[in-house]
């Protein structure tokens, strides 16, 4: 008779660790002033420090990352293209704070209106590249909060584009974070042309980044500052060490000092003590399981793409796999209906969990191979 795999969970050790700091205990996350702070593997999505991060606050400037991720997505796709040339119009114009100080009937490229929006943090750049893409900023609007939902950020909510105070217009640190991650992982080529730019001159003014990790740090290359009076200091930085990037968000801080400061010591942190895994490839085999009425009488399960997990560097021995499998498929089935499930877990807390596939589609088997499943079946 076939051999079934048991139902239950199996559970396994890792088989092969990197080096570790032997005898060296990990510290705790720092704490700061600030209103909320999260820290983000950009690579895993894993949360690795955090405080308050679902916690509706003002976004100040940073609500113009998310005219950022729609201008990119909009090049991305062809609806307007890096040199096309829109005119300034007006409200763009009279639009208040920071400016990258664009004149009325003026034509300026998509492109400068980038550099605009992401170094100098102009809110004329942001109405500008608003009306270009959706028209007015109303619709402009309305699009942001329709990303916000597509990109799974609940505790978000826009109520303009530049980040002037407004009623109903939050944001959260991990929604940010989150954001911050798609724009990097989706449009990786425009995120490094933009978001590392110390300085920009536009009509013979020179502003720099506000960013001031770029100069700081030199595994920083991006994202994003904000302030205003109810929202306080807020930063967005983004660096990466030896294949692992994070980010790090902290709002409402009590100073620029302070958020430039919290922001650094949560991404030295994370990159000390924290690493990258690669636990597995996309399709490799996992297991297998028997196949009932089939025309293989097995077939191999695995992920449809590769499993990372970002670990304590002295963790990583003691992560835990956990598969669930059924005991048997019958034929005919295709690869792609999830068959069974793998929990990746770390001193009981639950780390990942990812649907298993079949590796390949089975056919339902001849007449001979079904007559000889049916006598196996019986006793």
């Amino acid at each position: 008779m076939k051999k079934l795999l048991c139902s239950t969970l199996a559970i396994f050790a890792l088989a092969q660790a990197p080096a570790v700091f032997a005898g060296f205990p990990i510290p705790p996350a720092p704490t700061f002033n600030a209103k909320s702070w999260v820290l983000l593997d950009a690579r895993t999505g894993q949360i690795l420090a955090q405080s308050h991060e679902n916690q509706h606050l003002a976004p100040a400037s940073l609500t113009k990352l998310m005219v950022a991720y729609i201008t990119f997505t909009a090049l991305h796709s062809g609806a307007i293209h890096l040199h096309e040339r829109f005119t300034i119009s007006t409200a763009a114009w009279r639009t208040g704070g920071s400016r990258m100080f664009l004149m009325p009937g003026t034509q300026v490229s998509v492109n400068d209106l980038l550099k605009g929006l992401i170094v100098d943090s102009g809110n004329d750049a942001a109405v500008a590249l608003s009306q270009a893409i959706a028209g007015t900023r109303g619709s402009m609007v309305g699009l942001m909060n329709r990303y916000a939902r597509k990109l799974g950020l609940h505790n978000t909510h826009y109520e303009d584009v530049d980040g002037l105070p407004a009623p109903d217009h939050y944001s959260s640190a991990l929604d940010i974070a989150r954001l911050s991650r798609a724009i990097i992982r989706q449009y990786p080529a425009l995120y490094h042309r933009y978001f590392a730019i110390k300085t920009f001159t536009w009509d013979h003014i020179t502003q720099n980044n506000r960013v001031s990790l770029l100069w700081m740090d030199p595994w920083v290359d991006g994202l994003k500052t904000g302030y205003t009076e109810q929202a306080g200091y807020c930063m967005d930085a983004s660096g990466h060490q030896d294949g692992m990037r994070l980010i790090a968000v902290v709002m409402g801080a009590p100073s620029w000092n302070a958020r430039v400061n919290d922001a650094q010591a949560l991404l030295n942190w994370g990159f000390s003590f924290y690493h990258d895994h690669r636990l597995y490839g996309a399709k490799q085999p996992l297991a297998k399981i028997p196949v009932w009425m089939g025309s293989h009488d097995q077939v191999a399960v695995g992920l449809a793409r590769s499993l990372w997990v970002s670990v304590p560097r002295l963790d990583y021995r003691s992560l835990r796999i956990q598969m669930k499998l059924p005991k048997r498929l019958t034929a005919p089935f295709g690869p792609n209906p999830a068959i069974g499930s793998l929990r990746v877990i770390l001193h009981g807390r639950l780390l990942v969990a990812r649907n298993l596939y079949p590796l390949r589609a089975v056919k339902r088997g001849s007449w001979f191979h079904r007559l000889i499943d049916s006598i196996e079946e019986a006793f």
